[in-house]
């Protein structure tokens, strides 16, 4: 589910929602609206295939939204989501762009007028930009820096996103279509206006621009962006400003008058952050009263490198200041602009999109204990949590005093609701109630365990662990499944997970913890496994096992079969799953899923292995060597599945290929399982087929070895 808009009196929200479709083996959804008050139920909006991203405009009469076609649709580039304009009491959607690569980003200017958005624009002669000339048959590229593929997009720095500049159409003017025959050649004016409105450019190519947000006048665009040209050499992100009208066309011109006046723009300048600045920023914000320009920052060291655990916090600017004194250049920004820290990164991590509240506050998103809240800050600082709940608030919005949520919990994987003061959340609408009737999804049991003051523990250093057991019905005993979350800087949080309610509906007891390196516990618990991959983090996994052996083994309830674990887990739950089968043969079977297998071969291989490797595995070879599941390969006995993407960036499919290989070579059971197509994505946003066979192929090699075990017994 999307995050919420509200009308500008908070009485009515608009939300989208998405679901698989096994039809067209991709992802369907439409926008919903609803009163705040629940006096009636929610009504579809719109009727497209893909509909998402809604932004109600500031006077509260239209709806702006990305609309992806369906797959197989006569369009040159069918899955390019565009950008259109809906009235909210309904009525036919207008598409206002026609971008080759689409629309990922756009923002209303507070006086309704223009629309602001990020599009990638192809280099010439790529990306179809030439008929004729496919992917095979473009022209070399030269590469110049380490940062230049991202999973899921391929190549970058090819088609960087940039800013454009819409008027909004009268919604009451004639209807436009393109042009055909004779007309569409001609240069003449009896061709009268183009079909979608002519889209102004911003900024260049040289540097990426996205997440684009209006100043109060209606006319300086905040973007973030990154201070160095070209490929990047750093992770460091900026906030920028642009006039984006200096020339004509400010006054409303009756409908038919032609084109409009083209005013320039202004020169891009910096704002905050820069190529000399520890702190890189993104996500610009402004306050309600447009007083306030509020900004996510992360302390990335001298080197623009060192993430690891460095958390994201809120920080804040007069709005007006930044657009008088940025300044053009990319080291630094003006000695006057000094974004002002609001939140304490080393006890909580924020998340954006950052959402006006009130008249000058901000709604943020943290990380805590296996919980996303809300959180509210003003410009003085003091956060106050908003939302607190078992599960993640994954958006946010306030307007007339309205803070709308969506949310994910335990037991829905989606849902929107009214957030009261005093009395906590009031559901509107939860698009999965019906199926949730009919096959009601396991709550997890919260558990910790270990910690120094545990007499049963012989590790003095062991840290209370945090996570939860899921047990399946019937009394047991059932076979374990250890699951392993990726990050490592992420969470196992509260919220409904497919992959465990699959594996706990086929009759598996699933066991899921934080270790240290994992996010929601603190910077200091984050960056604990640094250079020390395999160690404390495998402690710790361990140490949470064998409690819930102990409390629900058969010296405790007799609800799991210590005799029958698998052990499992994807991206750096594959890098554990790996080193820990190495190191320790109790477990009956394991699924190794797109892990990061060799952090030496992802130097180079992985679109993040530039950094990645050396900030968790230290720069000195022998030392990353020693911490590689690859170089330990050859302890592994347990029968392994093998699972990964064709087109994973992130873990290149040659770790996979190379670690099944050395099973094989060996003797130890294994299979190697390929999606073509995918990416590193594939548990999470994969076709729908696909998602269905790797769920098939999961219950099937666990069936082969723990549960068909207890029918051979």
């Amino acid at each position: 589910m999307d995050a919420p808009t509200l009308t500008p009196d908070g009485g009515r929200l608009v939300v989208g929602t998405s679901r698989p479709d096994f039809r067209t083996d991709g992802y369907t959804g439409q926008l919903w609206v609803m009163p705040t008050d629940g006096s009636s139920p929610p009504r579809r909006l719109t009727q497209g295939y893909r509909d998402s991203g809604a932004q109600l405009s500031p006077d509260g009469t239209t709806v702006a939204f990305l609309r992806s076609p369906a797959p197989g649709t006569d369009s040159r580039t069918p899955s390019a989501p565009q950008l259109v304009l809906i009235p909210l009491d309904g009525g036919e959607g207008r598409i206002v762009t026609d971008r080759r690569l689409g629309v990922t980003g756009f923002a209303w200017s507070p006086d309704s007028r223009w629309i602001t958005f990020s599009s990638p624009e192809p280099e010439p002669g790529r990306y179809g930009t030439v008929a004729g000339v496919g992917p095979g048959q473009e022209d070399p590229r030269l590469v110049t820096g380490p940062d230049h593929r991202q999973n899921g997009e391929g190549y970058t720095a090819d088609k960087r996103p940039r800013l454009f500049e819409i008027e909004v159409p009268d919604p009451n003017g004639e209807p436009v279509f393109a042009a055909v025959g004779r007309l569409a050649e001609s240069q003449d004016s009896k061709a009268g206006p183009p079909a979608v409105p002519a889209a102004r450019p911003l900024t260049e190519g040289e540097r990426a621009a996205s997440d684009p947000v209006y100043a109060a006048d209606s006319r300086h665009v905040f973007f973030a962006t990154t201070p160095e040209m070209g490929f990047g050499q750093s992770l460091r992100t900026a906030v920028a400003v642009v006039e984006a009208r200096r020339g004509t066309a400010e006054m409303p011109r009756p409908a038919g008058s032609g084109a409009p006046a083209e005013p320039d723009a202004g020169p891009v300048r910096l704002v905050a952050g820069g190529t000399e600045v520890r702190v890189g920023f993104g996500s610009p914000c402004v306050s309600g009263n447009g007083e306030w320009l509020y900004l996510l920052g992360q302390d990335l060291g001298e080197s623009g490198l060192e993430f690891v655990a460095s958390n994201g916090a809120v920080y804040a600017l007069p709005a007006a200041d930044a657009v008088r004194e940025a300044t053009p250049g990319w080291d630094r920004p003006a000695a006057g602009l000094q974004p002002r820290l609001l939140t304490d990164p080393a006890a909580m991590g924020y998340a954006g999109p950052l959402r006006p509240s009130g008249q000058d506050q901000v709604l943020a998103l943290g990380a805590s204990r296996g919980r996303t809240v809300l959180v509210q800050v003003s410009h003085h600082g003091n956060p106050e949590v908003l939302v607190d709940q078992h599960g993640e608030v994954t958006g946010a919005c306030e307007a007339g005093g309205t803070v709308a949520v969506s949310s994910t919990s335990a037991v829905s994987p989606g849902r929107v609701g009214i957030q009261h003061r005093g009395s906590g959340l009031q559901e509107l609408f939860d698009p999965n109630a019906a199926w949730r009737a009919d096959l009601p999804p396991v709550a997890g049991l919260e558990r910790e365990y270990g910690g120094p003051g545990d007499p049963g523990d012989p590790r003095p250093d062991q840290p209370a662990v945090h996570g939860w057991v899921f047990l399946p019905e019937g009394p047991g005993p059932h076979p374990v499944i250890l699951n392993i979350h990726g990050g490592p800087y992420a969470q196992y949080t509260w919220s409904w997970f497919d992959e465990t309610q699959v594996l706990v509906a086929a009759g598996y007891a699933v066991v899921m913890c934080n270790p240290r390196g994992a996010d929601g516990y603190g910077a200091d618990h984050g960056a604990s496994i640094q250079g020390r991959l395999g160690t404390v983090d495998h402690q710790d996994i361990i140490a949470f096992l064998d409690g819930a052996l102990e409390e629900f083994g058969p010296e405790g309830s007799g609800q799991l079969d210590a005799s029958r674990i698998g052990i499992q887990g994807g991206s750096y739950g594959g890098y554990m799953t790996a080193w820990i089968t190495a190191h320790d043969h109790r477990f009956t079977a394991a699924i190794v899923e797109r892990g990061y297998l060799d952090p030496v071969s992802a130097l180079g291989s992985s679109d993040i292995g530039w950094f990645f490797s050396e900030q968790y595995m230290g720069s000195d070879l022998e030392q990353m060597r020693q911490q590689s599941p690859m170089h330990h390969v050859d302890r592994v006995r347990t029968p392994t599945l093998v699972i990964h993407s064709e087109e994973d960036l992130r873990c290149p499919i040659e770790h996979a290929q190379r670690y099944y290989q050395a099973l094989w070579a060996q003797g130890v059971e294994a299979e190697l399982l390929i999606f073509p197509g995918e990416d590193h994505e594939l548990s999470r946003s994969g076709t729908p087929w696909h998602r269905r066979a790797r769920f098939d192929h999961i219950l099937r090699w666990w069936d082969r070895h723990l549960a068909r075990q207890v029918t051979d017994q």
